[in-house]
């Protein structure tokens, strides 16, 4: 049990930083067409990209620009230099990217970073732009498993996918179906009939839209792991007995859970319905620590904590069971020092996409007026997992897609805690 928590563990850290490595490399801009991105897959030969590459660095003679010609040739230069410690790519391949990144202010360093992604790599690229090439990572980062969600009653439905933990709302439909009064005139038998012909359009309408989106979802049969279907009874209950959705999609239904509500809200309210059916799903159990934590900060005797600096004083004391750190934490430690002096201390910042923390004005030293300098600088999640790792506290990472996990975010920072004793911290 232990070592599935840590696998659970290491992969949600794993998962945050390959996606902050993404983010980081984004924001990276070139001039013109200066920066390579090299995508190397486990099955091609090593020396055939060295080939290529040599081959590409004398085509840089055509370059009319001659600071292009000069970073393009660098970054070629840089790249080769790396593969020769290679003699075959790695398990899953490689990703190479090289250039001359603007840095703000007329200023621009040379950047080499070698990534050994967390899958493997099915095609090589080779491409030159003034932006790297992150799509078949980002792909990396898209949900292996996705289940179909849809919600109806007699008057409209709505449908959408289950995508990890973040729930994806698609589109919807109402009815034209009257109600149970009939118009003056009309027999009650006929009206009736006609009434069963709207209802039976109507779900025929629903089941062929929602299976043309959910059959449409990318490698469907690997994916595609089961359609939850809510609403009021017996209108779900007609639904599914009938021959409206198709044939693929009615094998992977999973359920029929009751919600009150039939639109675009309707997704959560399923959701959470389904929680049985879900169990294991990232979303479920995320929700489930989440109301652990709600339920003790309630308590008059509650273990619950949040706010960096509580957490931190928790984390040192050793009390805390579980921490709770949102996805949506874009914050640094740092060390700051005064040269002259030897005074230091720590801050925590904002990261900002675009902004150096070496560019920040730290201020002058309350002890001597000396500048202050910075000395080295963390990501806050990789400083408070390993915090953590000393007590050995289980992080869970927690989500922003669903209510619960917002809240983590916009409510306590992005950092709590379920501690594993009170202690006024």
């Amino acid at each position: 049990m232990a070592e599935t928590v840590q696998t659970e563990k290491d992969e949600a850290r794993r998962r945050y930083e390959f996606k902050k490595m993404l983010e980081r490399l984004q924001e990276k801009e070139g001039s013109g067409t200066e920066l390579i991105s090299l995508y190397i897959p486990p099955d091609k030969q090593i020396y055939d990209v060295t080939a290529q590459l040599r081959d590409e660095f004398g085509q840089c003679a055509n370059i009319k620009s001659k600071q292009t010609k000069t970073n393009v040739q660098s970054a070629l230069s840089s790249i080769l230099s790396r593969l020769k410690n290679y003699k075959n790519p790695p398990e899953n391949g490689m990703a190479v990217f090289s250039g001359t990144v603007n840095v703000g202010g007329d200023r621009t360093v040379h950047e080499t970073i070698v990534i050994e992604p967390p899958e493997p790599l099915k095609t090589y690229i080779y491409r030159c732009s003034s932006n790297f090439e992150l799509e078949p990572l980002r792909q990396m980062l898209e949900e292996k498993f996705v289940y179909g969600l849809l919600v109806l009653d007699r008057r409209e439905a709505y449908w959408g996918f289950l995508r990890g933990n973040r729930i994806e709302p698609i589109n919807g439909t109402t009815s034209t179906v009257p109600g149970k009064q009939r118009k003056g005139g009309q027999s009650a038998a006929r009206f009736e009939r006609l009434r069963l012909i709207a209802i039976n359009e109507f779900y025929k309408k629903i089941g062929e839209r929602a299976s043309e989106t959910f059959l449409a979802e990318k490698d469907f049969f690997e994916r595609f792991k089961g359609l939850l279907i809510g609403g009021p009874t017996p209108t779900k209950e007609e639904f599914a007995a009938g021959d409206h959705l198709h044939h693929e999609i009615r094998k992977k239904v999973l359920g029929l859970f009751d919600v009150a509500y039939t639109n675009e809200s309707g997704l959560s309210e399923l959701v959470d319905a389904a929680g049985e059916a879900l169990k294991g799903v990232d979303l479920m159990r995320e929700k489930a620590i989440m109301s652990r934590f709600f339920k003790e900060l309630t308590k008059d005797d509650g273990v619950a904590a949040y706010g960096e600096s509580s957490i931190r004083k928790n984390l040192e004391a050793g009390a805390v069971d579980i921490l709770l750190l949102s996805t949506k934490l874009r914050e640094v430690r740092l060390q700051i020092q005064c040269g002259a002096c030897g005074y230091a201390e720590e801050r925590t910042v904002r990261s900002e996409a675009g902004k150096k923390i070496s560019d920040i004005d730290f201020g002058s030293c309350p002890k001597c007026t000396s500048p202050l300098l910075l000395e080295e600088e963390t990501d806050i999640i990789e400083e408070m997992t390993n915090l953590a790792d000393q007590s050995s506290t289980k992080v869970e990472i927690i989500s922003d897609d669903f209510e619960e996990g917002a809240m983590l975010f916009n409510a306590f920072g992005g950092i709590a805690a379920i501690l594993r004793y009170r202690t006024g911290l």
